[in-house]
């Protein structure tokens, strides 16, 4: 899918594209945080209609909503564009010292190399989890490095 990227001087980024029912499709991302969903009239290509306003908070919300199912499968494709590099997926059991401290308490990153670049939690990702993120029982995480590394993190989760 092709995405038009234009800039607004003083106002943001707009980003349109055209989706499968033909709708051409605009998201305008405000300098101060905010976005508007519009859609092009059929009939003035010219005159984009508000359809919605999200805040900081409402955008992200919505991205994990839509991103939860797909990220596994991005990191995937990505994997398979990058000799070298895997993603695996490491689950927080009951058992691990590291549940119920911050992600970084484990730095994981430091020991092994690999990158924890985001956490499923239930119906919920979080993507780029900063290091203040605590660990919970069930957590899924989303490791991208070498095979080693991988393990690594496993290792140190699952201690």
């Amino acid at each position: 899918m092709d995405v038009n990227e234009v800039l607004l001087p003083g106002v943001g980024l707009r980003y349109e594209f055209t989706n499968a029912d033909g709708d051409h499709i605009a998201i305008v991302a405000r300098r101060e945080g905010t976005f508007e969903i519009g859609r092009y009239c059929a009939d003035d290509p010219d005159e984009a209609r508000q359809v919605f306003r999200l805040t900081s908070a409402e955008a992200d919300t919505m991205a994990e909503i839509l991103g939860a199912p797909r990220i596994a499968e991005r990191f995937a494709d990505l994997t398979k564009e990058v000799p070298g590099l895997s993603a695996g997926q490491v689950v927080v059991p009951a058992e691990s010292v590291h549940r119920g401290k911050p992600l970084g308490h484990t730095r994981a990153r430091t020991r092994t190399g690999a990158s924890i670049v985001a956490i499923v939690r239930g119906d919920n990702v979080i993507a780029s989890p900063t290091p203040d993120e605590v660990l919970r029982q069930g957590d899924v995480l989303v490791v991208i490095g070498t095979h080693e590394g991988i393990s690594g993190v496993r290792a140190i989760i699952e201690s």
